[in-house]
């Protein structure tokens, strides 16, 4: 479920899909930029955002095509060699666009392509994340998409932590509880009152 106030959530949502309308609609001619009229004829190819062309389709006035981040042509790509492919180009949220897609179109081989391409490309990116300089990070940060990004820099920060750790950082700390003394009391014996 998407996050309102969450910006990446919004971003991933405009993504464009490219739909065929089941259907005429009219007084929506602004979606079709080819249609001279004021509707959409049955049958037109119009480019979506993910949010209005999930809505559509849900009310089963339009179809949605496989993405182009998801052909065959980029699949063939990410099997010959996974890491080299630039991500970002194609679809800066990959991931997640492509675990809203799946139950979309007629494609089921989508899950199984974004969980390949993410094992393919995870072990690649925490070796980077753990072995480069701070300044040589961009060169490659432009192929990630925002997912891998976000667990590029998770990593990066828990390696630097885990660094700072071992050279001497705060090691364990006495509890402030264990600093205060008790005092003992000792049990009186009941007195004997007549």
């Amino acid at each position: 479920m998407p996050s309102y106030y969450d910006i990446d959530d919004i971003l991933m949502e405009e993504e464009p899909l490219s739909v065929v309308f089941q259907v005429g609609a009219n007084a929506v001619g602004l979606l079709d930029p080819s249609s001279e009229t004021n509707s959409v004829d049955k049958g037109a190819k119009v480019d979506l955002p993910f949010w209005l062309a999930h809505e559509l389709y849900l009310r089963q006035a339009v179809s949605i095509s496989v993405p182009a981040c998801f052909s065959q042509r980029t699949r063939k790509e990410i099997q010959a060699d996974a890491a080299c492919v630039d991500l970002s180009f194609r679809c800066p949220y990959f991931y997640e666009l492509g675990c809203k897609i799946v139950p979309l179109v007629g494609d089921k081989t989508i899950g199984s392509f974004v969980h390949y391409t993410f094992t393919s490309r995870y072990k690649e990116i925490l070796s980077k994340s753990h072995s480069t300089h701070v300044s040589t990070g961009p060169k490659f940060l432009n192929r990630f998409t925002k997912e891998e990004r976000q667990l590029f820099d998770a990593a990066r920060s828990s390696m630097v932590a885990f660094k700072k750790w071992r050279e001497g950082g705060s090691r364990l700390e006495r509890a402030s509880v264990l600093g205060r003394k008790r005092k003992t009391t000792i049990p009186l014996p009941p007195s004997a009152t007549p």
